[in-house]
């Protein structure tokens, strides 16, 4: 049979890109944040990384081998769901505890669930929040290396200013203080075309606008309180997440407006002081029905969509 007259199913025509070369920009993008980590937390935050990383990598790698499965390390999507888990996490963590969350992440989450492209919700979401139920101590942040301890800046009336929410110099876990290096890897994705805009900017204005409303108009205070916090991780490296967010511009809009909602209900009326993790993995489990809301109609088939 002749190339021209094969029949296959598609995709029929390939962008280049490949899973590995996107996790791969993930990974860089994710670099100055890691870096910023270790400065402002010290070579504790860079142990919890190596830790969660390699444990993430070794335990695909050992469920693969034990199933019979593909090796699928390669992709290097445990890489990334290292990577985030770490940077998610205090750098005071016990290290025993970061090796448990990634066995959740990893084998409970993904692997169980058909490995990448299957899991339901975004396993390093998912393993923090079991994390946090299962180890409350992990609630309490991490601080500068140069700082004294005290409350984490959204459980606080008084918030650091700007410039010290923008570089990070405050606490919290090791990847979620430093904005600059958060806002310097979105940007890198969003150039390379690994994300879209749809749904950092309805994320981070949703919670911008609504904190704005609940504390009478203080741009400033709303402000401090959007830069505090998961919120940009969250807004452009795990609510993004290919498998568990829409792939429709409306679908998108639609799941980052209800993320920035349940976590400022959560913030302002719920019993922790943040709520991005939670809020992403419920829009995560909502994620099919907003796919069917949103898909397009095809043309003269009575309304049926694709």
């Amino acid at each position: 049979m002749s190339a021209k007259t094969k029949v296959a199913v598609s995709p029929h025509i390939h962008c280049g890109r490949s899973t590995s070369g996107i996790m791969l920009d993930v990974v860089l993008s994710l670099l100055p944040a890691t870096v910023a980590g270790v400065v402002i937390f010290g070579w504790r935050a860079l142990a919890v990384v190596a830790v969660c990383v390699a444990c993430c990598v070794g335990f695909e790698a050992l469920f693969n081998v034990i199933t019979k499965r593909e090796q699928t390390v390669g992709d290097l999507s445990a890489v990334v769901t290292g990577l985030l888990l770490a940077l998610n996490l205090p750098a005071n963590l016990p290290l025993w505890q970061c090796a448990v969350g990634a066995l959740f992440a990893i084998v409970v989450v993904k692997c169980l669930f058909g490995g990448i492209g299957s899991n339901l919700v975004n396993p390093a979401i998912a393993a923090r929040v079991f994390m946090l139920v299962a180890f409350g101590a992990m609630a309490t942040a991490a601080f500068p290396v140069d700082a004294t301890a005290g409350a984490t800046p959204l459980a606080s009336e008084e918030l650091p200013s700007l410039l010290t929410l923008f570089l990070g110099n405050y606490g919290g876990a090791i990847g979620e203080t430093c904005t600059a290096a958060l806002l310097l890897g979105g940007v890198y994705l969003l150039v390379r075309r690994v994300i879209s805009w749809h749904i950092p900017v309805v994320f981070i204005g949703t919670v911008f606008v609504f904190s704005l409303l609940m504390e009478n108009f203080d741009a400033v205070r709303a402000l401090s309180l959007t830069m505090a916090g998961g919120v940009f991780i969250g807004a452009f490296f795990m609510a993004t997440d290919y498998v568990t967010s829409p792939s429709t511009a409306w679908g998108k809009v639609l799941f980052a407006l209800g993320a920035g909602l349940l976590t400022c209900l959560i913030r302002y009326f719920g019993n922790y002081p943040e709520g991005v993790s939670f809020a992403i993995l419920f829009m995560n489990i909502l994620t099919p029905y907003m796919e069917r809301w949103t898909r397009k109609k095809v043309f003269g088939t009575g309304g049926q969509t694709v």
